[in-house]
């Protein structure tokens, strides 16, 4: 399914107006908007080492998400 800004929102917690609109650009579905917020939620750890990394588009959100954390600058 394809989100809009507020499934965004909804499921990532509260982020400025330029990020979500980069979320939206990359096509990732809400199935993996999902996935990028119970991997940030740690709910990775259960898997302990058998967990495994996000990829494709969920992996390009999360790094979206952390390169916004590492941002001194960006309003959230």
């Amino acid at each position: 399914m394809k989100p809009g800004a507020r499934d965004v929102t909804h499921i990532l917690g509260p982020l400025d107006a330029h990020l979500v609109a980069e979320i939206l650009a990359s096509g990732a579905t809400v199935a993996e908007l999902e996935e990028v917020a119970a991997y940030l939620a740690g709910a990775d750890d259960v898997m302990g080492d058998l967990r495994r990394p996000l990829t494709g588009r969920a992996a390009l959100v999360h790094d979206m998400l952390r390169r916004q954390d590492d941002d001194p600058d960006a309003d959230r």
